[in-house]
């Protein structure tokens, strides 16, 4: 029987997973590209896709899934709009990586500054010059 700490983790590994997936797919990421500037009717948004709307409507759902987006009804007329938070986890969850990057890529600078300051100031592309 799972505690209530890890049901809780599995839910937020499960959201993640759903933003990732929906944003692993170019079709959607030019949805949500499209929705940052403005909400927009669905058939406005499937416009400059070479796809019919049935396709371009799964994809709204599986963004609406990952709750990148949400969608209002006004009768036959569908507006989709931008809801970012969702994002926001992601990012943090990235975040932990950049820092590990950017750490390793800071010490790679140190280690050839100080080899470009032990070797007398040359760098290896004035050798032999």
């Amino acid at each position: 029987m799972l505690s209530s700490a890890t049901r809780k983790r599995g839910s937020a590994d499960d959201r993640l997973d759903a933003v990732f997936h929906a944003l692993g797919d170019r079709t959607r990421r030019a949805l949500l590209a499209r929705l940052a500037s403005r909400p927009a009717r669905v058939t406005e948004l499937a416009r400059p896709f070479d796809m019919s709307l049935p396709a371009v409507s799964r994809h709204i759902r599986v963004l609406e899934s990952a709750g990148l987006i949400t969608r209002s009804v006004d009768g036959r007329v569908h507006q989709c709009s931008l809801a970012a938070a969702p994002m926001k986890t992601a990012e943090a969850w990235l975040e932990r990586y950049r820092r590990f990057w950017t750490d390793n890529l800071d010490a790679l600078a140190r280690l050839v500054e100080a080899e470009g300051e032990q070797g007398g100031g040359h760098t290896r592309a004035t050798h032999g010059r």
